[in-house]
């Protein structure tokens, strides 16, 4: 294998790559900075990253921004959390565009600010025809819940005879996540250590190749990528088949 560097990356790259964001308040208590400190420095990680996924080719970047359990957190923290999507999406979004990245967001938007839903509208909106990375980001999101919702749509359509029993399949089920249409994760990174995924793409991530880093968020970088990618290139994906 072709060793990556960040001048020179082999064309064996995951389509796409999802990433529970991980540690920031860690790092921000590590530096007796406030919480919001991490966050915010975690913001720069992520433009550096969607930057450095353009750069490497890659289709797809799935960030979990925030997720339904998340709620349980101080409001202050919470609040603070809110305010960063807003300041990303006013200040980050002429750029996404100009770059040709396609803005697309999961989870239940019901119970965010009618701003902050507004903003969401509008970056998928004006980014919509865009042809380049598709940059999906989870907010108020949680895979049990999505995958319940898919249920309760397969029901539906059961009961007023648009779809019989017997003609529920995988594919049935995918059709009606909220990541429709999209391929399913080669690549889910964890940084901060922890080795979970919080409920984050469960349906999706089955045959997902999982990288648990020791890094903390805001000290991510394009090299932490390359090193994430170097490892799933190592990777023997069978899905579920004897290898060769």
């Amino acid at each position: 294998m072709q060793k990556l560097s960040p001048d020179n990356a082999v064309a064996q790259v995951p389509t796409h790559v999802a990433i529970i964001m991980d540690g920031n308040g860690r790092w921000a208590k590590a530096r007796g900075l406030p919480r919001v400190a991490g966050h915010q420095r975690g913001a720069e990680s992520v433009r550096k990253t969607v930057k450095a996924c353009r750069e490497l080719g890659i289709g797809y970047l799935t960030l979990y921004a925030f997720s339904s359990e998340n709620w349980k957190r101080p409001a202050e923290e919470v609040g603070d959390l809110m305010q960063l999507l807003r300041v990303y999406l006013r200040k980050e979004l002429n750029e996404l565009h100009a770059n040709n990245v396609r803005v697309q967001f999961i989870g239940d938007r019901a119970r965010l600010a009618k701003d902050i839903t507004e903003l969401i509208e509008h970056a998928e909106g004006k980014t919509r025809a865009n042809t380049g990375l598709c940059l999906i980001i989870a907010v108020n999101y949680g895979g049990q819940a999505e995958i319940v919702n898919a249920c309760r749509r397969i029901a539906i359509m059961v009961k007023e005879g648009d779809l019989g029993l017997d003609e529920i399949s995988e594919e049935t089920v995918a059709a009606n996540m909220e990541t429709a249409g999209l391929p399913d994760p080669d690549l889910l990174i964890r940084t901060s250590g922890e080795q979970r995924l919080s409920n984050f793409l469960l349906w999706q991530s089955a045959y997902s190749e999982l990288v648990f880093m020791d890094i903390l968020w805001p000290d991510f970088s394009k090299k932490s990528l390359l090193e994430a990618i170097e490892e799933y290139q190592r990777r023997d994906r069978r899905y579920g088949a004897t290898s060769g």
